[in-house]
């Protein structure tokens, strides 16, 4: 059976929320999608997630939500994350790090989409190696669920794209978050794994990764801290369309999408 998965880039604060309200819907009607994951751990104010955000993204019409770096960012998430299944933490934290390691929603058409999360180490803050998480989980989830999915949350590129390959044949969809800025590399890669480096942002594209680029730079050539309000303008939806096989649990196409406040589905 062919199931058609929207992934959604990091969504940013207010706009990035506004233009999913005002958007996801057509989108989800014009290419047919059976399931929405989305990175979240932006959605509240650029760093975190309520359990308030949380709720109206599903209304949205999200059915997966990923976190990554901000995770905890807000407290408040912690209860969601230990109570819901459609919301991961990346699996390569502490052990004792609350929330599960994978997220499920079953599409309308009977398949189940399975997704986790994992977050890189390479510039970033210390975690559990990725490699072995997702061995683990593999090993698991290989003939539980339909189609598996992996949000890779990483600076390096190619900390991703080792990622990759290392995932190729084993999991349906392979996709990057966490930079904000979308690659042009999407592929099906030679064991059937669809893949790309990053999927973009959710958000305000006027600024610097969807913050006020004045106090961004202003940072840059002091080495002063300021705070970093959210940009407004310029407000996209970036993500990827893949289609699966099912039986296989092969990707058959990786497409990018960019939708804007403007555009007309």
């Amino acid at each position: 059976m062919k199931i058609n998965l929207l992934c959604l880039g990091d969504i940013v604060g207010r706009p990035g929320r506004r233009i999913l309200a005002d958007k996801l819907k057509s989108i989800v009607e014009h290419y047919e999608i059976d399931c929405v994951i989305a990175n979240a751990e932006n959605a509240a104010g650029g760093s975190g997630l309520t359990e308030q955000i949380y709720e109206k993204l599903l209304r949205y019409g999200v059915n997966i939500v990923t976190l990554g770096d901000h995770t905890y960012r807000k407290r408040e998430i912690i209860q969601t994350l230990e109570t819901q299944n459609n919301i991961t933490r990346p699996a390569n934290l502490s052990a004792y790090a609350s929330g599960k390691d994978i997220a499920v929603y079953q599409t309308s058409k009977g398949p189940t989409v399975a997704v986790a999360s994992l977050i890189g180490r390479i510039f970033m803050k210390p975690a559990d190696s990725p490699f072995d998480a997702i061995d683990r989980l593999v090993l698991k989830l290989a003939d539980k669920y339909d189609i598996f999915v992996v949000d890779v949350h990483a600076e390096a590129t190619s900390e991703k794209i080792a990622m990759g390959y290392y995932l190729d044949g084993k999991v349906s969809v392979c996709f990057g978050t966490h930079t904000h800025v979308v690659t042009a590399d999407e592929r099906i890669l030679p064991g059937g794994t669809a893949y790309i480096t990053d999927i973009g942002m959710t958000g305000p594209h006027c600024g610097v990764l969807g913050r006020d680029s004045r106090n961004v730079i202003k940072s840059f050539r002091t080495q002063m801290p300021f705070p970093f309000g959210i940009a407004e303008k310029d407000v996209r939806i970036n993500g990827i369309v893949v289609t699966v096989d099912s039986n296989t649990k092969k990707s058959e196409s990786i497409r990018r999408v960019a939708v804007f406040e403007e555009d007309q589905l």
